[in-house]
């Protein structure tokens, strides 16, 4: 699914416009951009939850000359499951 079928779909059982769902999706994604980025947890109960996960540096190899080199410590988003997500 696309972004925009995505919105469509918010559209047409929210009743909103498709202007008004694609203000309220991209509002959603921005939030939850702007929670993660701050290090904190976003949770949506039975959905699942947003949070941002922490790389720590390691040596790693280049697969075309084997030779090594540093790979930096760096954060990342996650998305855990919620349970009603899980085993489907």
């Amino acid at each position: 699914m696309t972004k925009a079928e995505f919105v469509a779909s918010v559209a047409e059982k929210t009743g909103l416009t498709k202007v008004a769902a694609a203000d309220a999706v991209d509002a959603f994604i921005c939030t939850v951009t702007e929670v993660i980025k701050a290090g904190d947890k976003i949770t949506f109960p039975g959905f699942g939850a947003f949070s941002v996960t922490e790389r720590a540096a390691r040596i790693g190899r280049n697969p075309q000359t084997g030779a090594e080199l540093k790979i930096a410590a760096s954060k990342s988003g996650k998305f855990s499951a919620g349970k009603d997500l899980k085993g489907l």
